[in-house]
């Protein structure tokens, strides 16, 4: 497996790849201050600074079975991670210090997928599969009563605040085909935002200035709806928010791992992604 961590930039329209690796590595968040990238790697955490190349292992002690499911804190000084916990094999959400420390578990139940980080920094938005659901939750980053969000049936997952934190973006599987959804920040007014009856389209991604969305798309015929796996032909798609227009802007080989945070720059116009060989 080789993984190629990459750049788009949406107003250039280039394609550039910063780094490759002959091992897995997934799901580029981009840092606040625009200066790293933080991506899991065989369970790890991992920062890659752009300004040399080089990658550095932020200690996480015993949460050291993360998937590819986390969230840099909006002050840059916490990240929170998914852990697939020994005793049971569930991901479950931590934070931990961003320079390395002690995790603290937020959410005991489990399985929980962490995808969203509000941006006055005091909630976490994640799927979660509860009694057979899988739904979207917010719980406070103290921990506590977790807030169920959706409950329609099937999978919805992929919830991320905006920068405002009015709106939950999030991808929902029920109208038979995954799409692209949007929820007021306490779940009222969902509202379907792209209506595709032949690509499942997961993972919508706001950049910080609010004006365009980039989504993960499987064909229907790669995959099932509820599906986001790897080792798939996959196209990354934007989305003009004012518009409604949709693009295909890149194709890849990938799928899960690719893109399933936000990876937005701070500036709005590029965000970071993994392609994949085989």
């Amino acid at each position: 497996m080789k993984s190629r961590l990459e750049i788009y930039n949406i107003r250039t329209k280039e394609r550039k790849i910063i780094s490759e690796f002959n091992y897995l590595i997934e799901a580029p968040n981009w840092s606040a201050d625009g200066n790293f990238l933080i991506y899991n790697s065989q369970g790890k955490i991992y920062r890659y600074d752009l300004d040399n190349g080089i990658s550095t292992e932020i200690f996480t002690d015993y949460v050291n079975q993360c998937n590819n499911d986390h969230v840099l804190s909006p002050d840059g000084n916490e990240i929170a991670v998914s852990h697939n916990v020994k005793e049971d094999g569930l991901s479950r959400i931590y934070i931990v210090p961003f320079n390395g420390g002690i995790p603290r578990l937020i959410t005991p139940l489990a399985p929980s997928y962490l995808h969203g980080w509000s941006p006055d920094g005091k909630t976490l938005a994640y799927c979660a599969e509860r009694n057979g659901e899988f739904d979207i939750y917010t719980i406070s980053v103290a921990g506590g009563n977790e807030i169920r969000l959706t409950d329609s049936v099937g999978l919805n997952d992929g919830p991320e605040y905006d920068s405002t934190g009015e709106y939950i973006w999030y991808n929902s599987v029920r109208t038979g085909i995954m799409q692209v959804w949007r929820m007021k920040a306490d779940g009222t007014e969902q509202t379907q935002i792209t209506f595709d009856s032949e690509w499942n389209i997961w993972f919508p991604h706001v950049s910080p200035d609010k004006k365009h969305v980039v989504m993960l798309a499987y064909h229907k015929n790669d995959v099932k709806p509820y599906e986001h796996v790897p080792n798939k032909n996959v196209e990354l798609r934007l989305l003009d928010v004012q518009t409604g227009a949709i693009e295909t802007i890149v194709k890849l080989f990938g799928g899960q791992g690719t893109i399933n945070v936000n990876s937005w720059a701070p500036d709005s116009e590029q965000f970071a992604f993994v392609s994949y060989e085989v």
